[in-house]
């Protein structure tokens, strides 16, 4: 029996309708190769390292907030890290590295399968609809027109654009204002436990997490999500 639909959904952009993810390990394995000769070590040992730092990177909740509004700076700030990491220091090298995983990232990444025709669905079905998304705003402006979700949704919140983003309680009281809708009535879907379902809980929303991994709750989290999807279609089985 699948639940009833509330009166308004707030969706997250990236690994929620976007599969951002997916682009990550392809994207940073084709720069690394584009720089085999130019390098005294191997794109291999090379990428390993950009993981290594990579992770050390997004690991903290203040690089992460920097870091999301310029990808571009956060891209190059890693590789010039993983260069000096495996003795290979170059900033010029750095910046070509990160300008082709950022043009590889934007070439690869497409809607998650029938999560578009999904929204659709739920506009059908009579649901008003926000977009709720951190990061740059000519960024995430530039996924909006790609792939023509400005007309699906009734309100738009970029971090960009106003200068707050998730998990700051305003930007999910500006998305339920927008709508019209009271928070009992509406969920917030998408992939970030804190952003997506922790905060929007917290004021009376319902949290509906899209297990992008398929791995389930990490053991350490005590987020407890209202609904577990494996990704955003599944809204309509």
């Amino acid at each position: 029996m699948t639940s009833p639909l509330p009166q308004g959904i707030l969706f997250d952009l990236d690994d929620t309708i976007l599969d951002d993810s997916g682009t990550i390990e392809p994207s940073w394995r084709h720069a690394c190769a584009s720089c085999q000769g130019s390098v005294r070590v191997d794109p291999e040992s090379l990428y390993r390292a950009i993981e290594r730092t990579r992770a050390w990177f997004w690991s903290d909740p203040e690089r992460h907030r920097v870091g999301r509004l310029d990808l571009d700076a956060a891209a190059r700030a890693i590789v010039e890290q993983s260069l000096i990491d495996v003795g290979a220091p170059d900033p010029g090298l750095a910046e070509t590295i990160a300008a082709a995983y950022r043009r590889q990232r934007v070439a690869l990444l497409r809607p998650c399968p029938d999560a578009v025709d999904t929204i659709r669905w739920l506009r059908d079905e009579g649901c008003r609809l926000a977009l709720v998304t951190n990061g740059r705003a000519s960024t995430q402006r530039d996924k909006v027109s790609r792939f023509g979700l400005l007309e699906l949704f009734d309100s738009i919140s970029i971090e960009g654009e106003l200068g707050f983003g998730k998990p700051d309680p305003r930007i999910y009281t500006r998305a339920l204002k927008e709508l019209d809708v009271d928070a009992w009535n509406a969920w917030m879907v998408g992939d970030h436990l804190e952003f997506d379902i922790a905060q929007p809980q917290r004021m009376g929303l319902s949290g509906i997490w899209i297990d992008v991994g398929g791995a389930g709750l990490p053991p350490e989290n005590t987020v407890r999500p209202d609904r577990i999807l494996r990704r955003l279609s599944d809204l309509r089985s």
